[in-house]
């Protein structure tokens, strides 16, 4: 996988524009097994194509049951600058339900260890809606994030995916089914109680104490081109996406026969248009008319302003100037807001 990884990024060198890399993500799975000669083969492959900035964020995502002493160690010692850890529920019930390999234990211990390792640019994943957690054990995740000074916070609410262990057990009635309104009410609570504790809200599922946003996802957010290496990942150019197959032998097989591991889409102005609005909600930063004029022309602009006055009427939003912000209640609508806004391709 390591050998495949470090030729699909030779092959890919051309992708992004020649400028310095200001991010690194290892995402998606489970990099943290990456052993210290394999992610050195990673880096070394990566600075020997790319002019990576000396400032450069390098976050790697780990999960709580894999940061052993012997593995932060091997993570302070590699180029990785920030660690985010899915922790996802300090209380057992939580995790039982969620199907996670770690415990209630092991989720306290993993942040203090990373601490002690000299890692204190953290993002922690919480979980919030499981049927499990009660609103007093939803404060309790978050109050003692706050008392730890986590600098980032990624909340989301649980969704359950077709296909998975946790969707069959719901439909066999061994599990219970997300209670959408407990997910509201707590996801009110944390907006609140972040924001009283001077976290901002700077995406709908993303809080940071001042000066610690995420720099690698705000970039997706606010449509720059990135480029993504291996099984399941996205790269982005503006205008078109492409992804890899998300198959571990098949990935391989691919890139051994040097043959195309990926699909390719070709975004439509519409598209194009439409990714803009469904990210731009998603943060503190909003949609800007004066650029959707400049990009998609006056009448685009109009009929976004039209639709979005009338979001403003329902309180779902406020405008400054030619800026349009979600309010705390329209956050809870991102989505179902965004969509009715799309243009049609």
């Amino acid at each position: 996988m390591v050998a495949a990884l470090c030729t699909e990024i030779e092959r890919r060198v051309d992708y992004l524009p020649d400028d310095p890399i200001e991010t690194i993500y290892f995402g998606g799975g489970t990099p943290s097994i990456l052993n210290e000669e394999e992610l050195a083969e990673i880096f070394a492959t990566l600075k020997k194509h790319f002019t990576i900035s000396p400032k450069a964020e390098i976050t790697l995502e780990a999960n709580p049951d894999d940061l052993s002493e012997i593995r932060l160690k091997t993570l302070k010692d590699s180029s990785v600058n920030r660690l985010s850890i899915g922790v996802q529920s300090f209380f057992q019930e939580d995790l039982v339900y969620m199907n996670r390999a770690h415990d209630a234990k092991e989720a306290e211990h993993s942040i203090q260890l990373a601490k002690d390792f000299g890692f204190e640019n953290l993002s922690i994943d919480l979980i919030y809606g499981a049927p499990t957690t009660t609103d007093e054990q939803w404060a309790a995740n978050v109050d003692k994030l706050i008392r730890w000074k986590i600098p980032h916070l990624s909340c989301y609410a649980l969704t359950v995916e077709p296909g998975t262990a946790l969707d069959h057990f719901i439909k066999k009635g061994t599990s219970l089914p997300v209670d959408e309104a407990k997910a509201a009410r707590q996801f009110t609570y944390l907006m609140n109680t972040l924001e009283a504790a001077g976290y901002e809200h700077y995406e709908i599922s993303n809080f940071c104490l001042p000066g610690h946003h995420a720099r690698h996802n705000t970039n997706y957010w606010r449509g720059v081109p990135y480029l993504g290496i291996g099984p399941s990942a996205h790269s982005f150019d503006g205008p078109s996406r492409q992804w890899n197959v998300a198959h571990n032998a098949k990935y391989i097989k691919a890139i051994d026969n040097d043959t195309p591991a990926f699909e390719k889409e070709i975004l439509s102005p519409a598209n194009q248009h439409n990714e803009y609005i469904m990210t731009a909600l998603r943060t503190k930063w909003g949609v800007d008319l004066s650029f959707l004029e400049e990009r998609w022309g006056k009448e685009v602009a109009q009929e976004f302003e039209n639709g979005m006055t009338k979001v403003v009427a329902r309180k779902e939003a406020e405008r400054d100037g030619s800026i349009f912000r979600l309010t705390k209640r329209g956050r809870l609508l991102a989505d179902g807001i965004a969509a009715s806004l799309f243009l049609e391709d």
